[in-house]
């Protein structure tokens, strides 16, 4: 092994995808594109069909991320701040095309050279190895790699530096004898963060396919509560899908969100190429539970929900009100489904009801966005909506009043004279739209005094008071029931 003293005097060069940053600047291109161009994928094929170079070239052209709000390995950016402050020559050397590899370059303000792919070249493995023998000479540099394609590279360099969490890798570059620093990837463990980027959480959403089950009375019956527990899987692992396909189109707005920064696929703890292969999967798997354990026309609602989502995902959700009023629809879809899979009519107050609570819990969510921002010294409409924070009196406006309102149309419900005949004793549940009333009031509440997470439904599962109001909801529903 090269002594520290002789080691310092070579330039050091570092790798870019999966070492300086927990991602890949080709994927990140792609999945700019398509998110951009959900129809274009086409074009991402032919131009592959001319090389990973010429690939590589093209996508930096015409859908370049933002690279200075890339997912950066930071313990790795301050030992090399450290190298650098000593006087040492830094190159970075990526198979990413160079135009993108420069503005990194010029982002950091750390190397003095970059070499990269140009269109004909993909500098990667035994590619990049003989550049750098021609540039340096063959142990005339230490290099920073992250995996295997790295490994001929650490071979003919005077000291490999390592980033990875593999045991083996390490050890392989142990093998070279000259092993220098070993740095983690700074990526959380797999399966829990997919799990987190799945959103399991956010299935208590879907419990709302249970309110026709409750509503009909029918909860006696088990084939109808089986009906019911598979239309609730199949909305979980649709929603799944449709949460990783949201968080894929929304990567570089979420890296700019003080909270949603911290989403697996914006902070490069996961692969954006493996949500490009999960979601489908996900989406699949659900439509087709639905159809063989459920009916056809369960499987089509269900169907219509992941159109409506998708939409949203990539459209929508940009349009002022038009978002708000999408995830409205989307919850009421959700009660319409657990109506259809089990075969009940549902009451037109029940959908309205829905409807007006879901848009005031919409807006609450914008609100609470904007009054962050406002608090931020914000002007200018948020990433990826079409909101201001000028537009906070209004949201809060329009968000109470759909609250309120919600409690007028379950009032409705209430007294509704086929409602009445499904209790023994129907004015007791009339006891509900004070409940609500306390409910909406104190939730709008609390988001004015920018105490509420940003997901509603997230704050609801989390505070105390909301259990306790469900719960007296639920004594008075039996009490009118048995009593």
């Amino acid at each position: 092994m090269q002594s520290p003293a002789f080691a310092s005097e070579l330039p050091l060069v570092v790798d870019l995808d999966g070492t300086l940053i927990r991602s890949d600047l080709l994927l990140e291109c792609g999945n700019r594109w398509m998110t951009q161009h959900p129809l274009g994928v086409w074009r991402l094929l032919a131009h592959l069909a001319q090389g990973r170079a010429s690939l590589k070239a093209w996508l930096a052209q015409v859908a370049a991320p933002d690279v200075s709000a890339l997912p950066y390995h930071e313990g790795l950016l301050a030992w090399l701040r450290a190298q650098r402050a000593a006087g040492r020559r830094l190159v970075l050397a990526t198979a990413s095309d160079g135009h993108l590899a420069q503005q990194v370059a010029e982002h950091l303000q750390l190397f003095d050279e970059v070499l990269a792919s140009d269109g004909q070249t993909n500098l990667k493995a035994q590619a990049k190895r003989d550049a750098l023998v021609a540039r340096f000479g063959e142990q005339g540099f230490d290099y920073v790699g992250n995996d295997r394609a790295d490994v001929s590279v650490w071979a003919s360099a005077a000291q490999a530096h390592v980033v990875s969490d593999d045991a083996a890798l390490v050890q392989q570059a142990r093998h070279t004898g000259r092993l220098g620093q070993v740095f983690g990837t700074e990526r959380q463990p797999l399966v829990p963060t997919l799990f987190k980027a799945m959103r399991l959480h956010q299935w208590a959403k879907n419990l709302l396919v249970f309110v026709p089950l409750l509503a009909a009375h029918v909860y006696g019956d088990v084939r109808q509560v089986t009906l019911a527990l598979l239309a609730f899987l199949a909305f979980g692992l649709a929603a799944s899908g449709v949460y990783l396909l949201n968080d894929l189109s929304d990567v570089e707005d979420d890296r700019h969100h003080p909270r949603k920064r911290q989403r697996p696929f914006a902070a490069g703890h996961l692969s954006l190429l493996l949500g490009w292969c999960l979601w489908p999967v996900l989406l699949l798997a659900s439509l087709a539970l639905a159809w063989q354990g459920v009916s056809m026309a369960f499987a089509a609602a269900l169907l219509v929900y992941v159109a409506v989502t998708t939409l949203y995902s990539f459209w929508l959700k940009q349009w002022v009100m038009v978002d708000v009023l999408t995830l409205a629809i989307l919850y009421t879809l959700r009660i319409v489904g657990g109506g259809v899979a089990i075969a009940v009519p549902l009451s037109f107050w029940l959908l309205l009801f829905s409807m007006f609570l879901f848009l005031s819990l919409a807006l609450i969510k914008r609100y609470s966005e904007l009054k962050a921002a406002r608090e931020a010294g914000r002007s200018s409409v948020l990433r990826g909506r079409g909101y201001a924070p000028d537009d906070l009196e209004m949201v809060s406006s329009l968000g109470g009043s759909a609250g309120f309102i919600s409690v007028l149309v379950l009032a409705l419900y209430v007294q509704d004279s086929q409602t009445a005949h499904l209790y023994a004793a129907p004015h007791v549940i009339w006891a509900l739209c004070p409940l609500m009333l306390f409910w909406v009031s104190r939730a709008w509440l609390i988001a004015h005094r920018g105490q509420m997470h940003d997901d509603p439904i997230v704050f609801a599962l989390r505070d105390r008071m909301s259990w306790v109001i469900v719960a007296l909801m639920l004594v008075a529903v039996v009490l009118a029931r048995w009593l």
